[in-house]
């Protein structure tokens, strides 16, 4: 249709790695610019290469396009005459909810430029607990998921910044390494995009394809319903849950968490609660959320198991019970301490507080010490046999992170 309207023989885009139907979709985009005799070419958009074989020299790869000059911004476009109908498919929002992150450009730059200046000082600290992580985080990622802002800008921007904390004087203080470990970051944003790239399978297969019938057969509605509605009997992951839904953001420590409840105490096969968390995450990035989802469930093959106890979490990220009070009022009564193991509050506790589990909150799903020993196990007997090692070894070739040759 735009085509017949303005003749045109050049396609321009960005390259997307996304999910399978924007995949059959390039395709199809493809298929048609070659029979309209249409040159269509893609631009990169972020670190992630297409047509990789190998991993061998990747990090390096990466380095030498996030140094490249950032393409400046055209003085004046010139745009076509007349209208073009589509069909609109979204409702527009009648109301900017006061917690969620606005978008555009010059938002994203607002928030990359006060994280450098001032809010990202103390980000290595500050990033794993929800109490703090909303204002220590960078908060870029929905202005990097959406293309507000590309990952060279805000990648040149923190090594100009990290050159300035160098050559101060006196040197302020916690900014290196902060600034160090938000760049970390940005390459792995590309690193697990990447993954996706290599290998789109993984939106809805095992990456380690030993683990296939791990856990589909044992899917609980009832735990999958509890999951979703912040009502799990263990008072971090129901309060990040409904922080979550309210927010459409947490941090990362806090996702990592509610994935690992999810695929270890619940048992929950990862593609309908990757699915269900997609859509409720502002800043959905196929190619990290499928990564590492895949991760934390343990279905990579590669990866240590990474079983989060919720009530640890508590005592580490939450010990006066702010967050957690916050997002689950009902709570409110209980100290910190409680609030990592209330199934251990006596009658004489509950009745006093006015917290009652099974009637004020829920008495917790499942026994965090016998689910997870059950989980563990499961996996542990399907990655030690030879076929599985094997597979491991493929598994890691094609996506390990290494700076040196397999």
């Amino acid at each position: 249709r735009l085509q017949t309207q303005w003749p045109f023989d050049r396609l321009l885009s960005h390259q997307e790695t996304g999910n399978a139907v924007s995949y059959r979709r390039d395709r199809n985009v493809r298929s048609w610019a070659d029979g309209s005799g249409v040159a269509w070419k893609e631009f990169p958009q972020h670190g992630v290469f297409r047509g990789l074989t190998e991993r061998d020299g990747w990090a390096a790869r990466w380095r030498r396009r996030m140094d490249e000059p950032v393409t400046e911004v055209p003085a004046r476009l010139r745009s076509p005459t007349g209208t073009f109908d589509v069909e609109r498919r979204l409702e527009p929002v009648a109301k900017p909810h006061k917690l969620r992150q606005m978008g555009g450009e010059s938002s994203g730059q607002t928030v990359l430029e006060q994280f450098l200046s001032d809010r990202g000082q103390h980000y290595a600290a500050r990033m794993s607990s929800p109490v703090t992580a909303h204002d220590a985080c960078s908060r870029l990622s929905p202005y990097l998921a959406w293309g507000n802002l590309s990952m060279r800008q805000v990648y040149q921007a923190t090594e100009a910044r990290a050159a300035e904390v160098r050559g101060a004087s006196p040197r302020p203080p916690h900014w290196l390494k902060s600034l160090a470990a938000f760049g970390k970051r940005l390459r792995w944003h590309c690193h697990f995009i990447q993954k996706l790239e290599d290998q789109p399978s993984i939106e809805h297969q095992n990456m380690h394809r030993a683990c296939d019938g791990l856990r589909e057969d044992d899917f609980n509605e009832e735990f999958f319903g509890a999951w979703k509605a912040g009502r799990t009997g263990y008072p971090m992951v129901d309060a990040c849950m409904r922080a979550l839904r309210e927010q459409k953001w947490i941090n990362f420590r806090m996702r990592a968490m509610l994935v690992s409840f999810a695929s270890y105490h619940l048992w929950l096969d990862w593609r309908p609660t990757s699915r269900w968390l997609a859509r409720h995450f502002l800043d959905y990035e196929p190619g990290i959320h499928y990564s590492q989802f895949q991760m934390q469930s343990g279905t990579t093959g590669i990866n240590t198991l990474r079983i989060y106890s919720p009530a640890k979490q508590v005592l580490d990220q939450d010990p006066e019970g702010e967050f957690i009070h916050r997002w689950c009022p009902e709570l409110a009564p209980l100290t910190g301490k409680q609030l990592a193991n209330p199934e251990l509050l006596d009658a004489a506790t509950q009745r006093r507080s006015g917290v009652r589990l099974g009637e004020h909150y829920p008495a917790p799903l499942v026994d965090h010490a016998r689910a997870t020993r059950a989980a563990r196990k499961r996996i542990v007997e399907v990655r030690k046999t030879e076929a599985a090692r094997e597979e491991s070894k493929e598994v890691l070739r094609r996506h390990g992170s290494r700076k040196r040759s397999a």
